[in-house]
């Protein structure tokens, strides 16, 4: 799968909706799974993760479905009757779900396809941030170990603690993170 690939999973019973959809999501565009049993839906989910997921509304199934799965990275399309649209939106749009009403026509759902694909491109980009800012965190908390240990056990200050641990890592030509390390299992 390229980076141009966008791996969709459609959850319907409907057939005319399979339908639509599966000539929309065309490779090489789309990666596409197409499954009628929210159950089958939730393992599928379990073992990956999807750009964006379809769903149908179900008769109700979809709306839990589709809460159920908005903590993951995907980007979630819930399919609601028109006649229902408002009511349903204003109950998952808190959980980061686009509500699109049905039945719509193709540059509708073409406009909201685009939508999620814009959506996604961002999850990818503040997941990617998120964890460069939890590796930075875990290396400022290994070097505070570090300082503290030196500060308690050779009677320095934070500043010569601080001053040590970046000689060090300079002179050796280390990460002040593997010199940090280094100190936590000699004095820790």
């Amino acid at each position: 799968m390229t980076a141009d690939t966008h791996s969709v999973l459609v959850v319907t019973k409907d057939s005319k909706l399979s339908s639509m959809t599966s000539t929309f999501l065309m490779p090489p565009l789309f990666d596409t799974q197409i499954v009628g049993d929210f159950n089958e839906a939730r393992r599928m989910t379990s073992e990956r993760v999807y750009n964006i997921v379809l769903v149908d509304y179900g008769e109700g199934a979809g709306v839990d479905f589709a809460r159920d799965l908005s903590d993951s990275l995907s980007t979630i399309l819930l399919l609601t009757p028109q006649t229902l649209y408002e009511e349903i939106s204003y109950r998952v749009e808190g959980y980061g779900i686009i509500t699109v009403g049905t039945p719509f026509d193709q540059f509708i759902f073409y406009n909201n396809l685009k939508t999620a694909i814009a959506v996604s491109y961002k999850v990818k980009m503040l997941q990617s941030q998120t964890t460069k800012l939890k590796i930075k965190m875990e290396e400022i908390r290994l070097v505070n170990r570090a300082k503290m240990l030196l500060m308690q056990t050779l009677k320095l200050t934070e500043q010569e603690a601080h001053h040590y641990i970046e000689k060090e890592a300079m002179n050796r030509g280390l990460r002040k993170t593997a010199v940090a390390e280094e100190i936590i299992k000699t004095y820790g």
